[in-house]
Parts: C-alpha cells; structure tokens; sequence
C-alpha cells in the first residue's frame, strides 16, 4: 500500500538535490554534444556512467560489456564511474556521458525542479534499495527498535532524505532518532566502534557489514513500506530522446541483457567487474548481485516503466513539497517501448 510523502521531506529532498558528489571523470565532448570516443567501423562510441562507484549493484554494465551485448546492439561503451544521481544527470544532459544511472526519485525532482533537459527512460531496479542497515547483536532486528537509536550517513542521502516518511510509515517516531553526519567512507568504522546504532545503506551492503563488524548484516528495506518508489533508472539526453529514440531503445536492451545475465550468473559477474576493476574482490562483488535481484524484477522486461506508477511517484514528491510545481511526466520520463 502507497504510503504518502509528508512535509518533513521537502528540506532533505532539496538538500539531496544540492549534495550528491559531482562526477570526476568526464569524457570530452564530441561535435555533436555527445561523449562518444573513436569507435571500430560501424559502432557508435557512447560514454555510461555507473550510479556510484563501481560497486556489484553496477557490474552488470561491464557484464554488458565483457560479453559483447553493447557491440550486438551497435555500440562502443567506454563506462566511467559515477559519483551520485544528480552529476551523473547533469552530465548526461550536457552531453558530457551519453547514458547513466542513479535513483529514479532524486533524478525525478531534479528534471523538475531545475529543467534539467534530461529524461529517465527505463528503470533497473523495480524496487527502492535504500535500507537502514545494523549488524546482529545490535538490538535492532525491526523499525520501531530504531527509535532512540543513532544512524550515521552523508548528510543529504537518499536514505536520510527518505526516512521521515518511511518512519511514518513504519510506525517509528522519527523524532526519537538522530542521524548523525558522515562520509560513506567512515560508515562502517562508525558502525563497528558502535559509535551509532545503525548506518544508511543500499540493501545489497552485507559484506561492507560483514568485513566491518564481523556480524551478518540487518537490513530495514524503506521498500517494504514505500512500495512504489523505483530504484535506479537510465538517463538519456533531452536531445537524444528527440533525434535518436532507437539508439536508446537499443542501448537500454544491450544493457537490461548484462542485467538478466548478472542475475544468472553471480559469481562470474564478480570475475567480470574485478577483471574491469581490480580493486573490487569478486565474492563481494557477487554478493551484491545475488542481494538485489529481489528488488530488480523481471531484467528481461527491460525496464519498462508504469506510467500510473510514474504518477504516483510525481503525485508523492508533489504532496511532499520536493517538487515545487505540477510536473508535467512527459518532462521528466521518455519510456522505452
């Protein structure tokens, strides 16, 4: 059941949109606003931009990669790790990277609030997975055991943005619970020296808990109770969506292909990424493929998106005060077909 954003998100959502880290590595511009490089005869050079890093949760696009999905589907795809929704939105708008990823909601209320000639075009996870996260023996095993507790993240996350209303939802006086101010990198000592109760998380961290506090991982999904928040979604340029669509739908295939084959296969996706990314450890890595295919849904449906969904999700950021005008959802998603 849809719960409804309260006004006690609209500051957190606007910070969300000011905060997230800008990206530090840019492809240059080709004559005709897009990042494509020098490509072999008869592919189209594109520059991808992960969500964040290059965590499991986005080794998919190099699975894409590895098994020749892009170049089937026309491409040459330089990926570049991404730093945050709303750089990597503003990069694909300005024509710096042709296609990223990043949270359908920040990316949402970011088109609408600042114009931003951007559009979401597919989702990859069908579900949001944002999460408090604790370790066992902590106390903490469901939402109300929040209450009175302390919770570290970067200030501005979606996960802090998010959880006035998931409190709400949850059952959870929010007003009991201080979140204290973090950068990710210092989470998980924070967690481990219980300096905080509890961390903001993606659902897919038990390893992160894991390595840090020698206990498995608890997760409170906010999708449990925001059932219909997607979570990260593709972008594709305001231009790009008006003069080349099927580049797009092509793109987005290529893509949804690494995505169905990550799933399958955990365990070679944690080889692929490492092989792409030598600092990432493969186990880690497909750990975190094997904790969010429950929130992808079905990858083969390439991420269609419900257009009544897609209302409601404008209807909730609306309510909240996070979008400060009536969105118009042709401005902000260009689905797929």
């Amino acid at each position: 059941m849809r719960k409804p954003f309260r006004s006690a998100l609209v500051a957190g959502l606007a910070v969300l949109a000011l905060t997230v880290a800008g990206c530090s590595s840019q492809a240059p511009a080709a004559a005709d606003g897009t990042a494509g490089t020098d490509a072999p005869e008869g592919l189209t050079p594109v520059t991808y931009l992960t969500s964040f890093n290059t965590f499991g949760r986005d080794a998919y696009a190099y699975v894409a990669l590895e098994k020749g999905f892009f170049e089937d589907a026309g491409f040459e795809v330089e990926i570049q790790p991404g730093s945050g929704t709303v750089d990597v939105l503003k990069l694909v708008a300005s024509g710096k990277a042709d296609f990223g990823v990043g949270d359908f909601q920040a990316a949402a209320l970011t088109i609408a609030n600042e114009q931003i000639p951007a559009r979401i075009v597919s989702a990859i996870q069908d579900k949001s997975l944002a999460a408090i996260a604790t370790a066992e023996g902590y106390g903490i095993s469901e939402p109300k055991d929040l209450e009175g507790k302390k919770i570290a993240d970067q200030p501005g996350s979606v996960n802090e943005v998010l959880f006035p209303v998931y409190a709400e939802a949850a059952g959870i006086d929010a007003s009991t619970v201080t979140f204290v101010p973090a950068q990710p990198s210092a989470l998980p000592q924070l967690l481990a020296s219980k300096q905080v109760d509890a961390i903001g998380q993606f659902v897919v961290a038990d390893g992160l808990i894991r390595g840090a506090t020698g206990e498995a991982g608890v997760f409170l999904p906010f999708s449990d109770y925001l059932e219909d928040l997607y979570g990260n979604a593709l972008f594709a340029s305001e231009k790009r969506v008006a003069d080349d669509p099927e580049s797009i739908t092509r793109f987005n295939e290529a893509l949804h292909r690494g995505l169905a084959y990550a799933i399958e296969n955990p365990e070679e996706t944690g080889e692929i990424l490492a092989k792409y990314q030598p600092t990432q450890k493969p186990d880690v890595a497909a750990g975190e493929v094997e904790a969010m295919t429950p929130y992808v849904g079905d990858p083969t449906g390439n991420g269609l998106l419900d257009p009544a969904r897609v209302d409601a999700i404008l209807a909730l950021l609306v309510e909240g005060g996070a979008i400060t005008s009536e969105p118009d959802a042709s401005a902000i998603v260009a689905p797929v077909e």
